[in-house]
């Protein structure tokens, strides 16, 4: 069961914030005000649940909703500028991957499935904890249970879709992103991926970052630019290119998705 600590509005993540008076949210996907009762269903349990209305922080969560409107609603129309730009073919530009197709001259991350570029999307991941290990933590004392969280992205697919199972990445950046990206397969969801899970026992070192990172082939090809690409072909379901900081993930990552080939 998790609660977000930290949550940012995505688009096409239908969820309502139902805050309460102790400054925690829960997610949901509706409410409904009954009497001295507050009904909703929880996207967590994926069920119709009840608190004492005196909990709800009624106020602040129209002023929530109201919010995020205005934040989808701009994020959507960014979206649909960013889709029209999103394949690249420009004829005389970058950096030529293949016989006459070249990468823009901008830097960013791009995939290419063979015969075309495609722009990555950048998306922030959010951090969430396990609540009923929480729970756990509170009844029993010292450092005998680990505290568990997790790193998400929201939504069950990638807006990214690339259509081939061994892509080859193009990393362009003064700044040397290219040697420090990761590619790490993530874990499906209803609504959201997990990235990677974090554990850590109170006052015993550092918290231990738990992903499944996959093996990339690595090269510089120019200035600036580094190629990646997958040891082996992806099955289909949804990864990440992650920056890795001192061995921790930066939470903005390029989510893409591969679906599975017809006739396979």
């Amino acid at each position: 069961m998790l609660v977000a600590l930290v949550a940012t509005p995505r688009v096409g993540w239908a969820q309502v914030k139902l805050f309460l008076k102790d400054g925690t949210y829960q997610l949901v996907k509706n409410y409904e005000v009954r009497g001295d009762r507050v009904r909703y269903y929880s996207l967590e349990r994926s069920e119709w649940e009840e608190i004492p209305a005196s909990l709800v922080d009624l106020e602040a969560t129209k002023r929530a909703r109201e919010e995020e409107k205005g934040v989808h609603k701009k994020e959507l129309e960014e979206a649909q500028e960013i889709a029209k730009e999103r394949f690249e073919r420009p004829a005389e530009a970058g950096f030529e991957v293949a016989p006459g197709i070249h990468l823009p001259q901008e830097e960013g991350v791009f995939a290419f499935d063979g015969t075309r570029v495609i722009r990555m999307i950048q998306s922030s991941a959010e951090v969430v904890t396990d609540k009923k290990r929480a729970a756990l933590l509170l009844a029993v004392p010292g450092p005998l249970l680990k505290s568990r969280s997790f790193v998400v992205l929201a939504g069950a697919k990638a807006a990214v879709r690339i259509p081939t199972p061994q892509p080859t990445f193009y990393v362009q950046s003064a700044e040397g992103l290219g040697a420090k990206l990761e590619l790490i397969a993530l874990k499906p969801g209803k609504e959201a991926r997990v990235v990677e899970k974090v554990e850590a026992r109170q006052g015993l070192g550092k918290p231990a970052e738990l992903r499944s990172a996959l093996p990339l082939e690595r090269a510089q090809v120019a200035p600036g630019l580094y190629r990646l690409k997958p040891t082996q072909a992806l099955t289909p379901g949804e990864y990440a290119l992650g920056e890795l900081v001192q061995q921790k993930l930066n939470l903005e990552l390029w989510d893409f998705g591969l679906d599975k080939l017809s006739g396979k």
